[in-house]
């Protein structure tokens, strides 16, 4: 045999996905990594052509179709049911039962899309998390942020077209992870979805409530905790006409305050994945998306806690005002890391207690139906239970 045609016969993990009833379109031209386990990717699972499959942890679910319309790496990922990969690298990420990502898309590790949350084509993500629904336009760079609200398809949360999460500082910090709803109502699929408007963007870190609309092409900078807000962004304040000195720290106390919340938030997020999550599940593949979602979680909280301590440190050798909160601080910061970086393990047991035995009487089919199931006390005590692993995490130093 030729080398022409010994390079263009499929592999042999390509023939055993092929004896296993997996799709795969054009099999001389698909790259399946050695460390790939063909258990873990679903008979009538479609691979189409120029597409590579790499990592040990990658596993994807039943219907799913990946590089529909482009060539699309997918690389130690989990995908549950129905997932849809159009094109682009996919990277240490989750996607949930009917995830959608269009062409050109870059999402990195740590990244977590649930039920039915999409973008469209060419969108970078990092470490984002999209609760169900959430729907993002094309040319968008979100990274570094949590988004929920909503409540179904026809009531979603929408990231506009070609909007910017802005997560980089001119003083070269990344404490700026933003928070767009939050984790203990979010997950109750109950909350008013968030409107962010096309060719606008966030100034990272910043706390924006449910059913908050801004406007297009707004760049927003400010906190807009109040629900229910229309924000309509006009050009920042000119402070400094003259030289500018990029060690000065304006806001450092919101700043960290956002920070130490977001890392609360997403101590709740992981510990729903761990404890909530699986007793909604019936099989392997959903069941691999939630622990690959608690490790997400994992990488983030590294992330989020090291720039933290970055920014910290900065503050030490900035200038800036709050001298005496900023001493403080730096009292409290290696007692307050170890904490954020360790988080509380279950939160209020007696809120926990009283939400987990409601919420499994009666198993629905599902996670969405599950959720769906659940009475407004049932609500109201996991939520409370999820606010009490917010509010532990940073020990009350942040009010």
């Amino acid at each position: 045999m030729s080398p022409r045609n010994t390079a263009s016969k499929p592999g042999g993990t390509v023939q055993t996905l092929l004896k296993r009833g997996v799709d795969v379109r054009c099999p001389a031209s698909v790259e399946i990594g050695s460390d790939v386990d063909p258990e873990r990717i679903a008979p009538g699972v479609i691979i189409h052509a120029g597409c590579r499959v790499r990592g040990s942890a990658t596993s994807i679910g039943p219907g799913c179709v990946v590089g529909r319309e482009a060539p699309a790496t997918v690389e130690d990922c989990q995908l549950g049911h129905g997932v849809e990969l159009a094109g682009g690298y996919f990277a240490g990420s989750v996607f949930f039962d009917g995830a959608r990502m269009g062409s050109c898309a870059h999402v990195r590790p740590g990244t977590i899309i649930e039920e039915e949350a999409s973008a469209g084509h060419s969108v970078g993500f990092k470490q984002t998390v999209l609760f169900p629904y959430v729907t993002g336009g094309s040319l968008t760079n979100f990274c570094d942020a949590l988004m929920a609200g909503g409540t179904g398809r026809d009531n979603h949360g929408e990231i506009g077209s070609s909007y910017v999460h802005f997560n980089f500082t001119p003083r070269g910090d990344k404490a700026t992870a933003s928070l767009i709803g939050d984790v203990p109502r979010g997950v109750m699929l109950d909350r008013p979805p968030v409107f962010l408007g096309g060719q606008g963007g966030l100034i990272g870190p910043v706390r924006i409530g449910y059913g908050c609309v801004i406007a297009a092409g707004a760049v927003w900078r400010r906190d807009a905790l109040e629900e229910g807000q229309l924000l309509v962004g006009g050009q920042a304040p000119m402070r400094h006409a003259g030289r500018y000195d990029s060690r000065f720290i304006g806001g450092a106390r919101r700043i960290v305050a956002n920070c130490v919340i977001y890392i609360g938030n997403i101590h709740a997020l992981k510990l729903w994945y761990r404890t909530v999550r699986p007793a909604c599940v019936s099989d392997r593949w959903r069941t691999a998306c939630c622990a690959g979602a608690e490790r997400a979680a994992g990488l983030i909280l590294s992330e989020r806690v090291k720039r933290l301590g970055d920014f910290v440190e900065m503050l030490r050798d900035g200038s800036g005002p709050e001298a005496e909160w900023l001493a403080s601080l730096f009292t409290a910061w290696p007692s307050l890391k170890d904490r954020l970086a360790a988080g509380p393990c279950k939160g209020d047991t007696e809120s926990m207690d009283r939400f987990l035995g409601a919420a499994f009487r009666k198993k629905a089919d599902g996670y969405l139906e599950t959720v769906r199931s659940w009475s407004a006390g049932t609500r109201a005590a996991g939520t409370s239970w999820l606010s009490s692993v917010v509010d532990d995490a940073n020990n009350g130093w942040v009010k």
